[in-house]
């Protein structure tokens, strides 16, 4: 009987170490929130320089924003203003940001001072936004956004 019990236990130890040598170490939330803060900073960078093709990239497909009228905008809407020209961004500093990460999601929480303008109307100063990222095949991508002017 011993022998069954220690045999058991040892196809179970072997079988342990076989699944934990397959399992993909979770990457950590340091190393997430560096990524999509880069993301962060490669979005602002598409957006001066009205690179849609970059932005697309970073935003999912059902991307949705809320703005500061409370109005919602796809992605297919941003992506028109930012190439028409009707969103423009010159200069974008920004302020302290917030990364929370939660398993195949992380939550940015920051603020900018920013000169721009949207339907010709200057809409520059300072700016609070979130923005939610999910990874998707192994891609972090923008699935919700919302800012708010603070000045």
């Amino acid at each position: 009987m011993k022998e069954f019990v220690g045999g058991v236990l040892l196809v179970c130890a072997c079988a342990g170490l076989v699944f934990a040598q397959t399992q993909t170490p979770p990457a950590t939330s340091s190393s997430v929130s560096q990524a999509v803060q880069k993301l962060e900073h490669d979005w602002t960078d598409a957006m001066i320089a009205a690179n849609v093709d970059q932005l697309g990239q970073i935003l999912a497909d059902d991307w949705v924003a809320i703005g500061p009228d409370g109005a919602s905008e796809t992605k297919a809407t941003y992506l028109a203003d930012v190439k028409s020209g009707t969103l423009k961004v010159e200069t974008f500093d920004f302020g302290p940001m917030d990364v929370k990460v939660l398993g195949n999601v992380a939550v940015v929480q920051g603020s900018d001072t920013e000169k721009s303008s949207y339907q010709g109307k200057d809409t520059s100063g300072k700016w609070a936004w979130m923005d939610v990222f999910v990874k998707r095949d192994g891609k972090w991508v923008a699935v919700r956004s919302q800012n708010a002017k603070v000045q």
